[in-house]
Formats: structure tokens, C-alpha cells, sequence
């Protein structure tokens, strides 16, 4: 089968790799490179170094309905097209008459939009997966074509289940395009009463609220890390909690204890990575170590 790819993000190269083992990948389509790291070097994203490096056609642009993308795109000869964390909303001039699908990182319909699995662990499911859908005129809200599961461990971080995700993508992908390839796909319409929305998110989230309950705040730290990271104020300096689980102990809320327990209303939990400011990530005991601890340890959001 013939393929054209359209991707930037990290979360889709699984997927990709495996369509590019198995099938003639005729295109790749990704975003401009752009300004990243502290000295905001012009840099390809993860597809675009993908791309290059195994020697693939690569066409890169910052609005792919322009008129001379649509016509290079679709003069392209291909069988389907995958696209996975892109990052442009492809028009209907450009989609007409085309078998594209999307992997998007839920179980559709709840949480559609730009940030699914930072919304399904900060609400505390226990599970989530992923979904792979037509492209429709609202954002992910096409038909499902095909889906995987996977259940969330109560200490599992944003970072931690992307990767997870993104593993189940090429079977998921895969399944699909067999099933279209002999006639017997077939697809499931999306229930609007079900529809929960995982809009984007930003550094201002990053606020823990120690008057809420210790599922909110477990869900918090765990979904804002790697990014944007929950931090708190101890002693004047700030620590970014990156992993939380759930706790039995007791202590007032915003108090934290040598052994890493943080008060909340109604409870606690338990946190386990923390990064102070300006060094490495590292497990809460490393950092509570070179502490000086005479009982619970008030903190500021």
C-alpha cells in the first residue's frame, strides 16, 4: 500500500516506523522546522529528523490548504493517508476524494482536542487509549474506525502514558488499513452526549490547590508533568513535583513531610519525583536528604 504521513510530533514515529517497514511510504508531511531548545535553535521536529534520516520524501509547510500544497499533495499517488500529532487542520480541498485517517491519543469521544492525555490522568481515569478516526469538519470528532485501551496506574505521569499510547498505534493503524484494503472496515459514529474536551493547555495551569481533594491533587502533579510542571515554593526556593500516588498518612494540608507526604484537603499523597530549580529530576528521598527536617515542611502553590 501506498501512504502519505503527515506528522510533527513525537507520538505518532511509532506508527510511523511501522508503516515504513510494511507498506511504500510515498510522502511525508510535517511543519516547518522551528526555534526550540534554551538558545532557540531553528530545528526539524521529530518527523522531519524521522524523515530525513531514513531518506524519505519530505515536504514541509506551515499551511498545507495553500494552493500549491493541495496540488502537490494530492498529485502524489497513494492508497491512504495517516495522519498522527500534525498539528494543521486539513481542508476539504485537499481531503476530497482521500481515505485519511487520524490517531488521536483517547477513547473518543471524551477528550477531544489538543491535550487528551494530560486531561485524562488530571481527571483521574482509569483508563484511556487511543482512536482512529475519519477527519471530519470539527476537530476529532470523525468516525471511529478502530481502538486500543490501556489502563492508567495511579502514579503514571502525562510523560509516561504518551509513550505508552504511542505504542499502540501501529497495531491500531495497521488493523485499519488491512480492513480497508479488503473492503470490511467499518465505522462507529461518535455519541455527542459522551463529548469531554481536552483543551491546550499553558503555564498558567500549573497551580496546585491545596484545598482540594487528594485525587485532584495527585491528578494535577501527575498530568502537568513533564509539562508545564506543578512547582511549589519551600523555604523561598521552588520544587517542581513531577510524580504523585496516593497516600494513607495524614497531614495538614499544604505540609509536607521528610517522607515525601503532601496534605491536602480531605487527605494526601505521596510524592515520589521531584525537580529542585536549576538541576536534574530526581526521587523525592534524594532530594528530601539533603533537607534539614524538624517535622512537616509548609509550602506556597
Amino acid at each position: 500500500m501506498k501512504v502519505v504521513l503527515f506528522g510533527a510530533g513525537a507520538f505518532g514515529l511509532p506508527t510511523f516506523e511501522r508503516l515504513h517497514a510494511m507498506h511504500d511510504v510515498a510522502l511525508v508531511v510535517s511543519q516547518p522546522d522551528r526555534p526550540a531548545g534554551r538558545g532557540r535553535t531553528t530545528t526539524p521536529n521529530p518527523v522531519s529528523q524521522w524523515a530525513m534520516a531514513g531518506q524519505l520524501p519530505l515536504h514541509r509547510s506551515d499551511n498545507v490548504n495553500r494552493r500549491e500544497d493541495v496540488e502537490l499533495i494530492r498529485a502524489v499517488d497513494s492508497d491512504a493517508w495517516v495522519v498522527i500529532a500534525f498539528g494543521q487542520k486539513l481542508g476539504s480541498a485537499l481531503l476530497d476524494d482521500r481515505f485519511a485517517i487520524n490517531l488521536h491519543g483517547s477513547l473518543l469521544p471524551r477528550w477531544r482536542g489538543a491535550a487528551p492525555i494530560h486531561h485524562a490522568v488530571m481527571a483521574g481515569d482509569d483508563v484511556t487509549g487511543v482512536s482512529v478516526i475519519t477527519l471530519a469538519a470539527t476537530m476529532d470528532a470523525g468516525d471511529v474506525l478502530g481502538q486500543a485501551r490501556l489502563p492508567i496506574d495511579p502514579s503514571a505521569t502525562t510523560g509516561d502514558l504518551h509513550d505508552a499510547l504511542a505504542q499502540l498505534g501501529p497495531d491500531a493503524v495497521e488493523s485499519v488499513l488491512r480492513d480497508h484494503a479488503q473492503g470490511t472496515l467499518t465505522a462507529q459514529q461518535q455519541h455527542a452526549d459522551a463529548v469531554t474536551q481536552a483543551g491546550k493547555l499553558s503555564r498558567s495551569d500549573a497551580v496546585i490547590d491545596f484545598n482540594a481533594g487528594p485525587d485532584t491533587v495527585r491528578g494535577r502533579i501527575n498530568g502537568l508533568s513533564p509539562w508545564p510542571g506543578v512547582a511549589v515554593d519551600v523555604d523561598g526556593r521552588r520544587l517542581k513535583l513531577l510524580r504523585a500516588d496516593r497516600s494513607d498518612d495524614v497531614v495538614g494540608p499544604g505540609h509536607l513531610t521528610a517522607e515525601g507526604v503532601l496534605g491536602c484537603a480531605g487527605g494526601s499523597v505521596r510524592v515520589l519525583d521531584v525537580q529542585p530549580q536549576g538541576k536534574r529530576p530526581m526521587p523525592f528521598s534524594d532530594w528530601a536528604n539533603g533537607q534539614q527536617w524538624d517535622g512537616p515542611i509548609e509550602v506556597q502553590p
